[in-house]
């Protein structure tokens, strides 16, 4: 079976998650102060963690929460989020320049995601309301 391409939602989702880039950028350097290694560091974990919670928003038209990833899909992104949180604490992170980041970085991070994936969930619906597909 052929499904149309549509390369609008490529342009959606591209102009969205470069918004987000600029907020991550903001929020790491005029609110936390960060320093070189914690913004990269904190860039990285934004992006990464960001980027594999986006697959399980696009995959499907229906919302994230009623609709159910395979297991391996889950299971890999969940590995992805983990090993991204890890990283920095570990020898192997330092050799990236990363370091660990304070609480605070943390959970500025974790809100800017949050609120990517309901921007994300939003944008969806929204392409599939002007988008007609099969």
């Amino acid at each position: 079976m052929e499904y149309p391409v549509y390369p609008e939602i490529h342009v959606d989702f591209g102009i969205l998650s470069s918004l987000f880039d600029y907020l991550t950028f903001g929020a790491l350097l005029y609110f936390l102060h960060a320093s070189e290694t914690q913004f990269r560091t904190g860039w990285f974990m934004e992006s990464v963690i960001s980027a594999s919670l986006i697959v399980l928003v696009i995959r499907s038209r229906r919302p994230l929460l009623k609709s159910r990833p395979g297991k391996y899909l889950l299971l890999a992104t969940l590995l992805v989020v983990a090993l991204t949180l890890i990283l920095p604490f570990t020898p192997l992170g330092s050799v990236f320049g990363f370091s660990p980041l304070p609480g605070a970085f943390i959970l500025v991070i974790g809100a800017i995601v949050i609120v990517y994936i309901l921007a994300a969930e939003i944008a969806k619906k929204v392409f599939y309301k002007v988008v007609r597909m099969p």
